[in-house]
């Protein structure tokens, strides 16, 4: 199967998931520098070299790995509603993750909507198809109740606790 070397874009009903551009930069900045989104991932807003490092992680996933996270965005206007997607950050976590990692981030205002199961399961679609292995992982902290009962909800169950950064975490993982 040759590689895919930048995220194809999958529709849903009222989402556009499609490969994140340079013009998307300052809506990412922004989400990842509200205090509420990244409550649970880290609890410390990112400043802009974070994201714009994140921005380039996105694209190169896709280039080097042939996966990685599309950019979520409202199928009418085309606003940018956050990341979600799939990758190999190499980790330091024991025992290390065996599968690709998939992760997701929704701007506060998109949140509690339904968006990000709607982006969930047209990305596991994909996966299923595209990639290498048989399941998919998440890391979680234990602290939000949403995402977990998201990943429950779309097919991850716990596989077990561990750390990463001194914080406890939820591993968990999903048949593709």
């Amino acid at each position: 199967m040759p590689l895919i070397t930048t995220a194809p874009t999958l529709l849903t009903e009222r989402l556009r998931l499609d490969a994140h551009r340079l013009d998307d930069f300052e809506s990412l900045a922004a989400m990842w520098a509200d205090p509420e989104v990244v409550r649970y991932i880290g609890g410390t807003p990112r400043d802009r070299e974070d994201s714009w490092g994140r921005l380039m992680r996105y694209v190169g996933h896709w280039a080097l790995l042939g996966y990685g996270y599309w950019a979520v965005r409202d199928k009418i206007s085309g606003a940018y509603l956050g990341g979600i997607g799939f990758s190999d950050f190499q980790r330091t976590i024991i025992p290390a993750l065996d599968a690709p990692e998939m992760g997701w981030t929704l701007v506060t205002a998109a949140q509690g909507k339904g968006y990000a199961t709607e982006a969930l399961q047209a990305a596991l679609a994909w996966g299923k198809e595209h990639l290498p292995g048989d399941k998919a992982v998440c890391i979680i902290s234990p602290e939000n109740q949403p995402s977990l009962a998201l990943a429950r909800k779309v097919g991850f169950s716990e596989s077990h606790r561990s750390e990463y950064h001194q914080n406890p975490i939820v591993v968990m993982h999903c048949p593709l």
